[in-house]
Parts: structure tokens; C-alpha cells; sequence
């Protein structure tokens, strides 16, 4: 017989796996960076579950929402990976920390650790992984017509290194950051909901 506490936390990664998949749908370019990096909070509810319920979970969520948005993708797969990459980077660490620490100092030090990691590891990821296959499918193996779409924006932009760290990575930061802050405002009121605990 599956425990009660099994079905209600099954059920809260359903919704914040699916509440995920949403704000990912709602992405949107901020014109600072090429048009294919978007903003977005679907690593939001990835944090929470991870908060609340252990890194592990925040994987789940972060694997989910990005499966339910492939029949909605157009970048074959590619930004999916990406998105799944670094939000693990992002979530386990947090995750991990605020596990050996649970009050709000551990919170920050988990989610600045996580904004942290994400950004630097975005860099090996988008050069190793990321961007090579982008630029197989849509580019016919042509790295530099990705590099010319920073070049457009930012003339000393001419390498993809140059790119990844004076771009990617600090528009990766900010969306950790901003995922971190709202994850701040909302998880005191949204965990007792979560573990069926009354609010204090």
C-alpha cells in the first residue's frame, strides 16, 4: 500500500513539475543577448522541490518539465539538453546544501552556490555539448555563424570562449539569481502546502 506521505509528495512534483513546464513555455528574449538565449523561471519550482523535498527532486522536476516541452521545441532537442544541464547544476548543490542546513542562511548559501556553479558550468556545457551540436543541425557545422550572433550585439565578441563568458555566463547567473530571490519570497509560504504541515 503506498503511503500517504509517498502519494502527496508524487503528487507535488506532478504540479511543480508541471507548473515548471508552464513558466518554461513563457520564456522571453531580453535583448541583451542573442535571440535564442531566453529568460525564463522554470527553475523556480525546480528549487522548491529540491528545497523541500531533497536535490534529487529538483533533477525530477528539471527532467520533466523539459520532456513536456519537446513536442513544443523547435530546437531539436538541443535547448532541452542545455536547460536540463545547467538547471541540475543549479538545483543539486542547492539542494544539497540546504539538506545539511535547513534555515534561511542555508537557503542562501545553497542558492548562491547554485547560481554560482550554473554559471561557470554553463560555460563547458554550451562549448562541449550545447553549441557543437547546435551548430551540426542548424549550421551545417559553421561555429562561427553562432559566433556572429554575439558579434552583431558585441563587435569585441569574436570568439565563442569570448562569447560563453562575457555573455552566456552572466545572463546565466542573472536567471539563477532571479529564480533564487523569488524562491526566497514564496517558499515559506508554499512549504507547509507541500509536506502537509500547518502553517505556523
Amino acid at each position: 500500500m503506498i503511503h500517504k506521505q509517498s502519494v502527496r509528495k508524487i503528487t507535488n512534483i506532478a504540479i511543480l513539475s508541471a507548473a515548471s513546464a508552464v513558466l518554461m513555455m513563457l520564456e522571453f528574449p531580453v535583448g541583451l543577448a542573442p535571440s535564442f538565449l531566453k529568460m525564463d523561471f522554470s527553475e523556480l519550482p525546480a528549487l522548491i522541490a529540491a528545497f523541500a523535498f531533497g536535490p534529487q527532486y529538483g533533477v525530477l522536476v528539471c527532467l520533466i518539465k523539459n520532456l513536456i516541452n519537446l513536442p513544443f521545441s523547435n530546437s531539436m532537442m538541443v535547448g532541452e539538453i542545455a536547460n536540463f544541464l545547467i538547471g541540475v547544476c543549479f538545483v543539486v548543490p542547492a539542494g544539497l546544501i540546504y539538506r545539511y542546513d535547513k534555515s534561511k542562511k542555508g537557503a542562501v548559501i545553497g542558492s548562491l552556490t547554485g547560481a554560482l556553479l550554473m554559471a561557470a558550468l554553463s560555460i563547458p556545457i554550451n562549448y562541449y555539448v550545447t553549441y557543437p551540436i547546435y551548430a551540426q543541425l542548424f549550421a551545417k557545422g559553421d561555429m562561427n555563424a553562432i559566433v556572429a550572433m554575439y558579434t552583431a550585439l558585441y563587435k569585441g565578441i569574436d570568439t565563442l570562449p569570448k562569447a560563453l563568458v562575457y555573455c552566456n555566463m552572466p545572463f546565466t547567473l542573472a536567471k539563477g539569481l532571479l529564480d533564487f530571490a523569488l524562491t526566497m519570497l514564496i517558499y515559506k509560504q508554499v512549504s507547509p502546502l507541500l509536506k502537509g504541515e500547518k502553517r505556523k
